[in-house]
C-alpha cells in the first residue's frame, strides 16, 4: 500500500503548490503590471531495484504568463503604462536590479521616485530622486519633466529618464517579490525604442474566471488523493485482518 499512499501524498503537494500559486493571482488580479503565475505539473519516476514502478506528482511554479493587461487611462501624471515588452528598471529590496510592468509610481516624502508596492525606480544614474517642484510629467520617452518650484510653468526641466529595458533574447524569472530578474544573474539591455504610454496605467492579466476554476479542481484533486489514501488505510486493514485468520 505505500506505493498508493507516498503517491497520493506527493499529488497532495502538488494540488497545495497550484492551489497557493492560484491565489496568489487572485489576491493581485487588481494589481497594475502583474504577471500570472504559471504551475505545472510532472511525473517523477524513481530508479532502483524494487522502485522502477514508482512514480511521484510534482507541481511547481514554473513560468510567469507574460500577456500583456489591460490599459486604461487614468488622467494621473505619475502613471505609466509600457508599450511591448518593455519593463521598467527598479532596486529590490535587497539592492539587487530587479524589473517590474509596474507604472503606478509615487514621490515619497525625501522625493524618491518610487513604484506603487515601493520599489526605488531607477534612471540613468541610480535611484531617482526628484527636487522640491510644482508639477512633475513623465513624457513617452520616459523623461521626467517637473517645474522647479517658483519656476516657470512654461519651460519643465528634464530631472532624469526612467531606466526601460527589454527582456528580448535573455531569459527572466519571477522572484516571490512578484520582481523579475535575469536568470542565473546578470542585468538587461538598455531599450533605446522603449515607450510608455503617459497618464495610463496596465491592469494585472490575471483571469478571474480561470483562476478561480484552478482554485476549484485542486481543491477537487486534493479531496480525490485523500480518499485514495484513505481506500489505502483500509485495504491495509483488510490485509492485516486476513492475515490473521487462523490456519
Amino acid at each position: 500500500m505505500d506505493r498508493l499512499i507516498y503517491t497520493s501524498l506527493t499529488a497532495m503537494r502538488g494540488s497545495m503548490a497550484r492551489q497557493t500559486a492560484t491565489a496568489n493571482n487572485l489576491a493581485n488580479a487588481q494589481t497594475p503590471g502583474f504577471r500570472a503565475e504559471i504551475s505545472e505539473a510532472q511525473s517523477l519516476w524513481l530508479r532502483g531495484d524494487g522502485a522502477n514502478t514508482r512514480a511521484f506528482a510534482s507541481e511547481n511554479v514554473i513560468a510567469a504568463d507574460m500577456r500583456s493587461g489591460t490599459i486604461t487611462h487614468s488622467g494621473r501624471d505619475l502613471d505609466v503604462a509600457l508599450a511591448g515588452d518593455a519593463m521598467l528598471t527598479v532596486q529590490a529590496p535587497d539592492g539587487e536590479e530587479s524589473y517590474t510592468r509596474r507604472g503606478d509610481l509615487q514621490i515619497s516624502a525625501n522625493g524618491l521616485l518610487t513604484t506603487g508596492d515601493g520599489h526605488p525606480v531607477q534612471g540613468s544614474a541610480g535611484p531617482i530622486t526628484l527636487p522640491p517642484f510644482d508639477s512633475v510629467s513623465i513624457d513617452a520617452e520616459g523623461g521626467i519633466l517637473i517645474v522647479p518650484a517658483g519656476g516657470d510653468p512654461q519651460q519643465p526641466q528634464e530631472v532624469d529618464r526612467l531606466r526601460l529595458v527589454t527582456p528580448t533574447g535573455s531569459q527572466i524569472v519571477k522572484g516571490l517579490d512578484g520582481l523579475f530578474r535575469v536568470k542565473d544573474g546578470g542585468i538587461l539591455p538598455d531599450d533605446p525604442d522603449a515607450r510608455v504610454i503617459t497618464r495610463s496605467i496596465e491592469g494585472s492579466n490575471v483571469n478571474a474566471t480561470t483562476a478561480l476554476v484552478e482554485m476549484i479542481e485542486a481543491s477537487r484533486s486534493w479531496d480525490t488523493q485523500l480518499k485514495l489514501i484513505g481506500d489505502a488505510r483500509d485495504l491495509d486493514a483488510a490485509t492485516t485482518d486476513l492475515m490473521q485468520l487462523p490456519q
